[in-house]
């Protein structure tokens, strides 16, 4: 089995080997994949780590890696949380976004390769998070405005489900990649009214086919991608944008994944990990 990462601030994964594919998702900087085939010297079909995606990225966009590092860089990493910042090496930038991983990370530099890079920026552990409505609230808030583009889950651009599965994965939980496939994770909320922030709402097109998903603000309103990552009004019928005064989705169900439980008790920390700790609760 051959591993790689993604070293560059966002790669497209394909439907197909051809640059003229659809992009069905993108990998971040520091994300993981397992090597399922090489086409030729220009295409390989990967296996994402997080989510289970399958598709082809360019050859020339992906470092592999050995199983050593593949172990050390799954184990061993901290989340960017600023929306774009460079991490600096000897002679040269890498542009590096919100959801992006830094491998290896010692809270000053992380190194890839032959490359060592220093990162000041804002980022933390994963060991240090707590998930929480709160807090997917302020990861979610930072996409606002965003750009949609399909298959998209940067910054930069992204997609519903891009949005949704970013949001959570930053907070510590694992979604699947896509709205028909998240919705089968969490407990059933019966009625609008009941939903809570953070909660998932899900919307069917006229085929009965889930299409969307957004997450609850509160429960009338709904953090969701429509041209870009906006937030609209939200009742039992569905998605309801103000500005055109229309419908646009209708509500299929809602989904809660948070489950409350008694605070996290804090545990000794090295000196970096505490670094980076407070600067999340600052977040």
């Amino acid at each position: 089995m051959a591993y790689g990462i993604c070293p560059l601030s966002a790669v497209a994964i394909r439907n197909t080997s051809t640059d003229s594919s659809e992009m069905i998702s993108q990998l971040l900087f520091g994300e993981l994949v397992e090597v399922l085939e090489v086409k030729g010297h220009s295409w390989l079909k990967v296996h994402c780590l997080d989510d289970n995606c399958v598709g082809w990225v360019a050859a020339n966009q992906l470092k592999l890696i050995t199983p050593s590092e593949w172990e050390a860089y799954r184990n061993h990493y901290a989340w960017v949380l600023d929306y774009v910042q460079a991490a600096m090496s000897d002679d040269h930038y890498l542009p590096l976004t919100l959801g992006a991983r830094l491998p290896g990370f010692d809270g000053m530099r992380f190194t890839l390769g032959e490359a060592s890079y220093s990162f000041s920026g804002q980022a933390v552990f994963p060991k240090d998070i707590h998930p929480s409505a709160e807090l997917l609230l302020k990861i979610a808030r930072r996409y606002l405005n965003t750009p949609y583009i399909a298959g998209g889950k940067s910054p930069l651009g992204m997609d519903a489900s891009g949005l949704t599965q970013i949001v959570y994965r930053i907070a510590g939980i694992q979604l699947p990649r896509e709205a028909e496939q998240q919705v089968f994770l969490g407990e059933t909320i019966d009625f609008v009214e009941q939903s809570q922030p953070g909660d998932l709402a899900f919307f069917e097109n006229r085929l009965a086919k889930i299409t969307h998903v957004g997450i609850v603000v509160n429960p009338a309103e709904v953090l969701h991608v429509f041209g870009r990552v906006r937030i609209d009004g939200l009742d039992h019928y569905g998605v309801y944008n103000r500005e055109a005064g229309r419908y646009l989705y209708k509500l299929r169900v809602i989904k809660r994944l948070l489950k409350s439980g008694p605070p996290a008790t804090k545990t000794t920390e090295s000196s970096a990990s505490a670094v980076y700790s407070n600067q999340f609760e600052l977040f």
